[in-house]
C-alpha cells in the first residue's frame, strides 16, 4: 500500500531527507507504524481570549490551553485502511502538562483520490477535514500548511473564525532527533497556539496487529 505523503508529495516524496522518508513511508505493510517520544521545548497559547476556545476543544483533544517548556511528548503514527477504503495515517499527540495531566491532540490524514489532497481530520469524532499543503525544503525538511476547512456537514468555516496550521519538521543530523515546530494563527487575532521540540523515533513491524483502538477516532466522517 503507498502511505498517504507518498500519494500526497508524488515525486518530491523522494527529496526528503532519508530519515523523514521511512518515518512518512508507513503504510500498514512495510511498517504498521511508528511511535516517536522526546520533548517540547515550548508548549504556548496566545492572549487571554484563546483560553475559552482552547479549553472547548481539549474536550474532543483539538489543541489545549495549558502551556509549558521541557514536555514530555508522545507521537502515534499508525497505517490502516479506514471504514470507507481511505489509506489513513494516524497522528496522535500526547502532552504530558503536569505531572498529572495529559493532554490529546488527535488527527487521521486520509489521502483522498476523488479529489487529490490529504485531508486532515481532527478530535474524536473528526469534528473538522481541512485540506492539507505539502511541500519539501532545500535540506529535506517537510512544510505542511492547512487550507480549507470544513464540519462534518460539508459547510465551509468562515476564514475569519479559523486558524491556519503551519507545521514544519525536519531531521537534526547533529542531534540525531527529529524536530517539529507547529504555529497555529488567525488573520485578524493572530498567534493561537503552538509548539516546539524534538523527538526520536521506533519503528511498528506489520506483524504487530491490529491498529491499537485508542489511536482511531471514535467516529469516521465520509465527507472529502
Amino acid at each position: 500500500m503507498t502511505s498517504v505523503f507518498q500519494h500526497a508529495l508524488g515525486a518530491d516524496f523522494d527529496r526528503l531527507h532519508p530519515r523523514l522518508r521511512r518515518r512518512f513511508a508507513v503504510d500498514g505493510e512495510t511498517d504498521l507504524g511508528c511511535v516517536g517520544t522526546g520533548t517540547m521545548d515550548r508548549v504556548w497559547r496566545g492572549g487571554a481570549f484563546t483560553w475559552p476556545f482552547l479549553r472547548l476543544g481539549a474536550v474532543r483533544h483539538i489543541l489545549f490551553p495549558e502551556t509549558g517548556r521541557q514536555i514530555p511528548f508522545t507521537i502515534e503514527n499508525y497505517a490502516y485502511t479506514d471504514t470507507y477504503g481511505r489509506p489513513t495515517l494516524t497522528f496522535v499527540r500526547t502532552f504530558q502538562v503536569t505531572p498529572h495531566r495529559r493532554r490529546r491532540f488527535d488527527a487521521t490524514m486520509v489521502w483522498s483520490a476523488r479529489r487529490g489532497v490529504l485531508v486532515d481530520y481532527l478530535g474524536t469524532h473528526q469534528h473538522l477535514a481541512v485540506d492539507l499543503h505539502l511541500s519539501v525544503d532545500a535540506a529535506g525538511g517537510l512544510t505542511i500548511r492547512s487550507g480549507v476547512q470544513r464540519f462534518p456537514n460539508g459547510l465551509t468555516c468562515p476564514a475569519a473564525l479559523t486558524g491556519e496550521a503551519r507545521v514544519r519538521e525536519w531531521y537534526d543530523d547533529r542531534a540525531d532527533r527529529f524536530r517539529i515546530e507547529v504555529r497555529v494563527t488567525n488573520r485578524r487575532f493572530g498567534p493561537l497556539f503552538g509548539y516546539e521540540g524534538s523527538f526520536t523515533v521506533d519503528h511498528v513491524p506489520s506483524h504487530r496487529a491490529p491498529v491499537p483502538a485508542a489511536v482511531r477516532p471514535l467516529r469516521e466522517n465520509p465527507r472529502e
